[in-house]
């Protein structure tokens, strides 16, 4: 099967090239140098006329299956953010459906920066979905960071195919590779659709990238990290706050542009549900960090901690609200949910231990009754996570947790000490009956941290011929 260069463009020789060990192939056509470049597991080949320095053609191999296939691993090792694997898109022909339509060097720009995407993805998926404790001499964001900017280059072009409803959303069926969903892959003739899975795959490499920040970094030959701990949460948080934004766009601009009926057609993995519970859980494990960084700071108060608590139960009460419901039957669904579950709980531990901290604070017997059900709430809930911990992890694929840090590691230590030495006091000053049954109501305060705004870019000048 022979495709012109035109297809590619100068894309494949602005790649690193691979040697022959790391799936690269370099061989001798006649007398004319042939390179490939492994997408997914295809191989696309290149000729190349050494004399004038200019791309001659491709062809492609031709193996039954392209592009990157769904992979569960048996274990992904530790995880401090749950990301539900990357989805992938697979090698598509722009050529075909729209070369009545576009001009040659669109359809070239185009098919350039999309399958720019399918190599790195399908390159950066099983790291994602295998997350290893990095040394402080690597720099394991910046493959994450090279698939963010080939996306944020690809999706102003490929808004052109929306531009003003153009008939050529329907022209091109894009096809992505599904983690949640029973379904392998889905194959939708609407370019919102790829849209949509673009602004999933920037916010879960965002997700993925927190989740590289928090893991702990182990120093390599007594070499200390640039970034302290503190600095790479902060970080965390502007990473989160991003990605939720992304998810944010796709839930209020782009699911407005889809019908019914493709909606029906989306993997559960793009279900607004999912795509909500995953915004909540950004802002979640954000409010988190600022827990954690206010229990370090001697200069916050009870009432700043109980109050970043109580926000953090409900997004984490929002997202399970989101997921609860969603048929996500396989690994990754299940052990989303399972995570969701897990970090709602956690959060009201915590909820409930600076509640009751503030409740026995004050002057009266009704005031100190209620400190104690909250502070058995928090120990209640506290043993309860650690039950939800182990049932995420033990989901396949299984997982483990990292060193604790931050809030739960204070809580851990706090909670059974605190809680034993001052219900027994209060049990020994009061009566059985001025001690509630049932633990107090947290106070309902208004959620502070919002995503970040994120907005569609303008479509790129060369839909008008400008370049």
């Amino acid at each position: 099967m022979l495709i012109t260069l035109s297809l590619f463009g100068s894309f494949f020789f602005s790649l690193i090239p691979f040697r022959e060990s790391s799936s690269n192939i370099t061989r001798e056509w006649g007398t004319t140098p042939l390179v490939g470049w492994l997408v997914g597991s295809q191989f696309y080949y290149c000729t190349r006329d050494a004399n004038k320095s200019q791309d001659m053609g491709c062809l492609v191999s031709t193996p039954k299956d392209t592009g990157y296939n769904r992979r569960r691993p048996g274990n992904v090792g530790e995880i401090a953010v749950f990301v539900p694997g990357l989805r992938v898109p697979k090698p598509l022909d722009f050529s075909q459906p729209l070369s009545d339509f576009l001009s040659k060097n669109l359809i070239e720009r185009l098919a350039a920066l999309r399958t720019r995407i399918v190599v790195m993805a399908a390159q950066e998926a099983p790291t994602v979905t295998r997350p290893r404790r990095r040394t402080a001499t690597q720099h394991g964001g910046s493959t994450l960071a090279d698939l963010q900017q080939a996306l944020e280059d690809y999706l102003p072009v490929l808004l052109g195919l929306v531009k003003d409803g153009s008939v050529l959303q329907h022209k091109v069926q894009f096809v992505w590779v599904n983690q949640e969903d029973d379904v392998e892959e889905t194959a939708i003739s609407n370019a919102w659709y790829e849209v949509l899975s673009v602004l999933h795959l920037m916010a879960m490499l965002s997700f993925s990238q927190a989740n590289l920040l928090l893991l702990p970094k182990a120093a390599a030959d007594g070499y200390q990290p640039k970034v302290s701990e503190a600095e790479s949460r902060r970080n965390a948080i502007d990473v989160f706050l991003k990605g939720a934004g992304y998810l944010d766009c796709a839930i209020q601009h782009v699911f407005p542009q889809l019908p019914p009926e493709f909606r029906q057609d989306l993997p559960v993995d793009l279900a607004e549900g999912v795509l909500r519970a995953l915004s909540h859980q950004a802002l979640g494990q954000a409010v988190d960090i600022q827990l954690g960084m206010a229990i370090d700071s001697t200069k916050a108060t009870l009432a700043v901690k109980r109050r970043l608590a109580c926000e953090m139960v409900k997004y984490w009460k929002q997202a399970e609200d989101s997921i609860i419901n969603l048929p996500l039957p396989n690994g990754w669904g299940e052990k989303h949910q399972l995570f969701v579950k897990w970090k709602h709980v956690e959060a009201k531990a915590a909820a409930y231990y600076y509640h009751g901290l503030i409740l026995d604070e004050g002057n009266t017997e009704k005031s100190h009754g209620m400190a104690v059900t909250a502070l058995q709430a928090a120990e209640e809930c506290f043993k309860e996570s650690r039950k939800a911990s182990e049932a995420f992890n033990s989901a396949s694929p299984i997982s483990r947790n990292p060193p604790l840090w931050g809030t739960m590691k204070y809580l851990s230590e706090k909670i059974p000490k605190d809680v034993g030495s001052k219900v027994r006091i209060n049990r020994d000053l009061y009566s059985q009956e001025n001690i509630m049954e049932t633990a107090p109501a947290l106070p309902d305060f208004a959620l502070a941290l919002k995503p970040d705004e994120y907005q569609l870019p303008t479509v790129h000048p060369s839909w008008n011929g400008k370049t």
